[in-house]
Formats: C-alpha cells, structure tokens, sequence
C-alpha cells in the first residue's frame, strides 16, 4: 500500500500551536543568549530503538516554522523500518533555529512513529490471514488525523475518522433505545445513500437480529475466539466483521485466524509508547581534522 503524505494544511496549524506553547512570550531565551546568531550546524537523526518512522515531514514543518532556511533531508521515509543507530535525517540550518525547534519536532515525531511501531506489531501478528488491523477514535484530542496518518505509516488501515462518516451503533445506542433491531431501523430511516451502518453486537443472538436486518458490518465486542469463528460462519459474507475488544500483539493471530475481515484497537493511538529518537550534532570542524 502506498503511504500518501498529508497535505501540509493538515498539521501546520498544529505544530504551530505546540511552537508557540514551546516558545512561551519570550521566545527561546537559552539558544539566543548562548548561540550567535549566525552560527550554522549540523545533525543527524537516529534511531535508537527499532521500529517504524512516521512524522518526519510534521518534524520538518517544526523547524522551518522557526526558521525556513532549515533543511531536513530524510534519508529512511514514513513506513520505513528501522533499526537502533540508523540515520532517519540529515538537518542542517540557523543552529538557533535547530535547537529552539528540536523537541517540537521530536514529541510528534516519537510519538507517530510510536503509533507506526505499534501497529506494524499488530499488522505482523495477523500476516497470513485476510485480517486488516484498523485503529478507533480513541486519539488524543487535536492529533486524530496525525495518528491514523501514523496507523497507515505502520501498515494499518483507517476506521472512521468522526462520528459524521459513517454511522456506528453501540452498546449504549442500544440500550438506549430498547433493542438491536429498533436501532438499525431508525439508523436505516436516517441514513444517506452513500452512509454505511455498523452494529456493535455482544453475542451471536444479537448477531442473528442484526444479520436478520442487514448492516454494512458488525463489530463483533469482546468476543471469546470460538465465538468469533462461529460468526464469521453465520455472517457467511453477508456483512463485514470486525473484531474488537482488548487485543493485543500475543491475542492477535489466533483472532485473525478466525477469518474476521478486520480487527480494531484503541490502544495503538490511545497508548503506543513514544520511540525514540535523538538529534546528533556533527562537528564538521572535528571531522575535517
């Protein structure tokens, strides 16, 4: 699959709200009393821990947002795997610039490719089977489409992106309203042409009401493995079925095993662990000695 770049509209104004958090009302009062400010450098950004880079093109916007004469060249993409020591970028530009942009460019940057690393781990468990890893609106609020960016870059797929793009009935709808079947005839009433419906179901006899109906797919709750087998044979094609509910990298297989056409968890944009990542300086006097 290939990875399509964000449009720079769709994180500009984000990093440049982290910038100015950063920046406070005084600007970077370290680097300009210590740099002079026509002082130029260097660096290299490596990994220090495997896994996949996402974010580098949010990390350039950081330092060109402080100052445009600063250049990053990347050297291993978005989706790219990579391996503790590797060089992701070469930076180079106002040396002021590079350190009053650095740790913007790095909180998104580990972040994403946290985010890519993470899913990449849950993509590799279902290799194999036709199981898509897709992730849920369970992102930190003001970062969803960096995260699921960051989903793609790791090799997963998007699920809605908003409660606007597709209509999603869940527990509490259900609830709410008295039954399964009550809820996907009101879903079906008000519904564009162009709308799919999903139902959450907890068990197979809410599964049969919901199949009886017909939806687009069903996400099938915390299910128990032989569950999941035994819908996926009584869905037999007749809508998609996601699997969700607490999965991780160690449960994944045997889940994906059981023929679900996708498989969603809120922990890969909710909870991945930053990977890190770290600036080095190179002095070019030293080398050249």
């Amino acid at each position: 699959m290939t990875l399509t770049p964000l449009l720079p509209l769709m994180y500009e104004p984000l990093v440049r709200t982290a910038l100015l958090e950063d920046l406070g009302r005084a600007g970077d009062i370290t680097a300009d009393a210590i740099v002079p400010a026509d002082k130029t450098a260097s660096l290299v950004l490596r990994a220090r821990q495997p896994g996949v880079v996402a974010g580098l093109d949010i990390a350039r916007s950081a330092f060109q947002l402080v100052n445009s004469a600063i250049r990053l060249t990347a050297e291993r993409p978005d989706g790219c795997v990579v391996a503790p020591g590797d060089v992701i970028a070469a930076i180079e530009g106002p040396a002021r610039g590079l350190l009053t942009g650095e740790r913007t460019a790095l909180n998104f940057l580990c972040h994403l490719s946290g985010v890519a690393t993470a899913t990449a781990t849950l993509v590799a468990a279902a290799q194999g089977t036709k199981a898509r890893i897709v992730c849920t609106r369970k992102t930190t609020p003001g970062l969803r489409t960096l995260e699921k960016y960051a989903v793609r870059a790791g090799g997963g797929s998007n699920h809605r992106f908003g409660l606007d793009d597709a209509i999603l009935i869940k527990d509490n709808h259900i609830a709410l309203v008295g039954g399964v079947r009550t809820a996907i005839e009101r879903a079906k009433a008000h519904a564009g042409h162009l709308v799919k419906i999903e139902v959450e179901v907890d068990t197979l006899s809410q599964l049969e009401q919901a199949l009886a109906i017909g939806v687009n797919a069903v996400l099938l709750d915390n299910m128990t493995v032989d569950e999941l087998r035994k819908a996926v044979a009584m869905t037999a094609g007749r809508a998609i079925t996601e699997a969700s509910g607490r999965i991780t990298a160690e449960t994944a297989k045997a889940i994906a095993a059981t023929g679900v056409d996708l498989i969603s968890a809120g922990w890969l944009t909710h909870s991945a662990a930053a990977l890190d990542f770290g600036l080095d300086y190179l002095d070019l006097n030293r080398q050249a000695a």
